[in-house]
């Protein structure tokens, strides 16, 4: 049981730059971007064929997280200079990407078994794997917190608040756009380049569902810890990873449920996640209606009384 939660923990600390990513998309730009599913293969692919081809195993990484932005870049150029929806240029770039992910690897899966990785030093340290993971999951959350803090990060934010006002002020929201998607899709092919390596292969299905587990980080972690501000809404981003990887745990462990009910798993966690908080909203709002409507009432009988 507690091996299981250590490696869920482990998975989850992996997956939350994933999950920032799709943050940055999804709440930051309003983007319902479906690339992700294929740059987190891309970064799985890069990474692997360049380290099986003798590359150094950190300068891999570096060139996965770059071919995130550049397919990032091409999903944001489509949306935002060829004028094709949103939801559509993702579609198209995801399958786009599914090809030149079997151009990179060459074949469905390339294994990594036997080979050194970025994650080698401290693989056989079981004290040690977990506090480094968080160490760098938390220092991509502030790293990303910043920009967010820069001009160019208040642009984007306002871009995704109201673009037709930041248009008003000069600003190329445009270029916000496909900043903001290429830095997400970065963010994802890092993960999925460490995940990679983790795991000891890389898989051209690795990406199927990403986008779903990237959305239940995010709804799950802003359930749980809110997101008043950007720093709480990444941390919140970045710990939604982690609690939905446990749950996820939790849930192969009932005895009902079989591996190929584990996407539908995923599924009702997410809805769940959507649920939940917006009827805690509505019983609050009743609850309230209805103390006014007593207090109208109390008031309105006491005039009576006075009358």
């Amino acid at each position: 049981m507690l091996e299981s939660m250590v490696g869920a923990v482990e998975l989850g600390l992996l997956y939350a730059l994933m999950a920032l990513g799709v943050y940055i998309t999804f709440r930051i730009l309003d983007f319902p971007d479906l690339t992700v599913d294929g740059s987190f293969t891309t970064g799985g692919a890069v990474a692997a064929i360049m380290i099986t081809h003798g590359s150094s195993p950190l300068l891999a990484t570096i060139c996965a997280f770059l071919c995130g932005l550049a397919a990032g870049a091409c999903t944001g150029l489509l949306h935002a200079k060829g004028k094709i929806n949103g939801l559509l240029a993702g579609i198209l770039m995801m399958i786009t990407l599914y090809s030149i992910n079997l151009r990179i690897m060459g074949k469905p899966n390339v294994s990594l078994l036997n080979t050194d990785t970025v994650l080698s030093a401290i693989a056989d340290n079981e004290w040690a794997y977990v506090p480094v993971l968080l160490a760098l999951a938390l220092a991509v959350k502030l790293a990303l917190d910043w920009f967010l803090h820069t001009d160019a990060g208040m642009a984007l934010r306002a871009t995704g608040d109201n673009a037709r006002m930041i248009r008003s002020f000069g600003a190329n929201t445009d270029t916000t756009k496909i900043i903001g998607v290429s830095l997400s899709n970065g963010l994802v092919a890092l993960s999925g380049a460490l995940i990679a390596q983790d795991s000891g292969f890389a898989d051209i299905s690795a990406g199927v569902g990403t986008i779903v587990l990237g959305l239940a980080s995010v709804i799950i972690g802003e359930a749980i810890f809110g997101s008043r501000n950007v720093f709480r809404a990444t941390l919140a981003a970045l710990l939604g990873a982690v609690a939905y990887r446990i749950i996820y745990s939790l849930a192969l462990r009932v005895e009902l449920l079989d591996a190929s009910d584990l996407k539908m798993m995923t599924a009702l966690i997410v809805v769940a996640a959507l649920v939940v908080p917006t009827l805690r909203r509505s019983m609050k709002q009743k609850a309230l209606a209805r103390k006014r409507t007593q207090e109208l009432a109390g008031a309105s009988s006491n005039r009576g009384g006075r009358s």
